[in-house]
């Protein structure tokens, strides 16, 4: 798609459809999938939307993100990353204790850890310093860290969706014991303002993270690659660990997508369901999409400026650092959370690296074995994984 996207994206991709050509069988599963996650995403709209929207998205908070604009675009028009994702500082202390508990994977031949550190992330927009820097939980980083006792092995990534950060759930999801049995290491990183990090008030795990209006998403991703980088950091200066690579889901995918292009140090990226651009995603999610399409009319905007808010910060504002042969999607016919629209146009923008479609929606993945093992051939075809791993 010709840059910039958000004026080239056509206006009414919310509203269009992503055809497949799918057997009897596999359309009946596509439509009982679906017809699940629509249930969820009204659930969850209102429930988002009853929170969030009264915090920051009024009429003058969203002025105040519209004037923004002039902050942000021209970093997105610049095309280098560095411009908004700053380095992490050097020599961040990363605290490592063995954990007191075990979801449900304890290693024979290893040891599970919990990892902390103080964030050093200042937001970018100077207005939102004090306000974003309030919130004293979401500035210590959290992550869980299976690791062999004969490592440094090859490290894999995980990061979870929204509201979606229980250990023991994205344990079973990223098959994390099966990888680690592959002869890799694993980690769960946790997004800001999800789990430990949430503030002591937040009513849902991930609240934080849009409650505050489309510049505070802007920092809240920005946080979420500075302490995914410091973690890199550690990893290889701390326990000597050569190769990482990453994976997400949804909200984790999308930060995945990011990280493709700004940190060239991974060794893949593997968005999971990704959500891509945020600004026409909410025109789907009822009844926060109708209350978006007024605000906008009422501010004599449109999608357009809707998507120039948040496009500092979106996947398809940058090339990737990593060549197509090192990054995968992977993606569901049925979603209706994150349509398979998104994975699509993320694929074009990676210059159609490798996909795999599987029959389910955004929570039922149909046929997850299927991937799993389109996944590790992936992960030996690149080297990450040994070939007889």
């Amino acid at each position: 798609m010709p840059f910039p996207w958000w004026e080239n994206l056509p206006r009414d991709f919310a509203a269009r459809p992503e055809p497949f050509a799918l057997s009897r069988r596999q359309a009946r599963a596509v439509r009982a999938t679906a017809g699940f996650d629509v249930l969820l995403r009204t659930g969850g709209a209102c429930l988002v939307g009853g929170a969030a929207l009264p915090v920051g998205y009024r009429p003058k908070e969203l002025a105040r993100a519209l004037e923004d604009i002039e902050l942000y675009l021209p970093m997105a028009l610049g095309r280098d990353p560095k411009a908004f994702f700053r380095d992490p500082l050097p020599g961040v202390r990363v605290r490592a204790e063995k954990a007191d508990w075990y979801p449900r994977f304890e290693p024979d031949d290893g040891v599970c850890e919990t990892l902390r550190f103080d964030s050093p992330f200042m937001p970018v927009n100077p207005r939102l310093h004090t306000r974003y820097l309030r919130h004293a939980r979401n500035r210590v980083a959290h992550a869980r860290y299976w690791r062999h006792h004969d490592g440094p092995r090859p490290t894999l990534v995980a990061i979870h969706g929204f509201s979606a950060d229980l250990y023991l759930l994205n344990e079973w999801f990223f098959a994390l014991p099966w990888f680690y049995r592959m002869g890799c290491d694993v980690m769960l990183f946790t997004l800001p303002f999800h789990g430990e990090r949430q503030p002591s008030r937040s009513p849902f795990s991930g609240y934080g993270y849009f409650a505050g209006g489309p510049s505070w998403i802007n920092e809240a991703v920005a946080q979420s690659v500075m302490d995914f980088r410091i973690f890199v950091d550690w990893l290889q200066r701390s326990r000597g660990v050569a190769t990482i690579g990453v994976m997400g889901v949804s909200l984790g995918g999308f930060t995945a997508a990011i990280l493709a292009a700004i940190e060239p140090r991974l060794k893949f990226a593997i968005p999971n369901v990704p959500v891509v651009s945020l600004s026409d995603l909410v025109l789907e999610w009822e009844p926060i999409g109708t209350f978006v399409r007024a605000a906008l009319r009422l501010a004599r905007r449109d999608i357009v400026d809707a998507r120039r808010m948040l496009a500092v910060s979106n996947p398809l504002t940058y090339e990737a650092a990593l060549p197509s042969d090192r990054l995968m999607i992977v993606g569901g016919v049925g979603d209706r959370l994150a349509p398979p629209k998104h994975s699509r146009l993320l694929w074009e923008h990676w210059g159609r690296c490798a996909i795999h479609w599987f029959p389910g929606s955004h929570l039922l993945h149909l046929d997850r074995g299927g991937y799993l093992e389109e996944t590790a051939k992936f992960l030996r075809r690149i080297g990450f994984l040994s070939p007889s791993g």
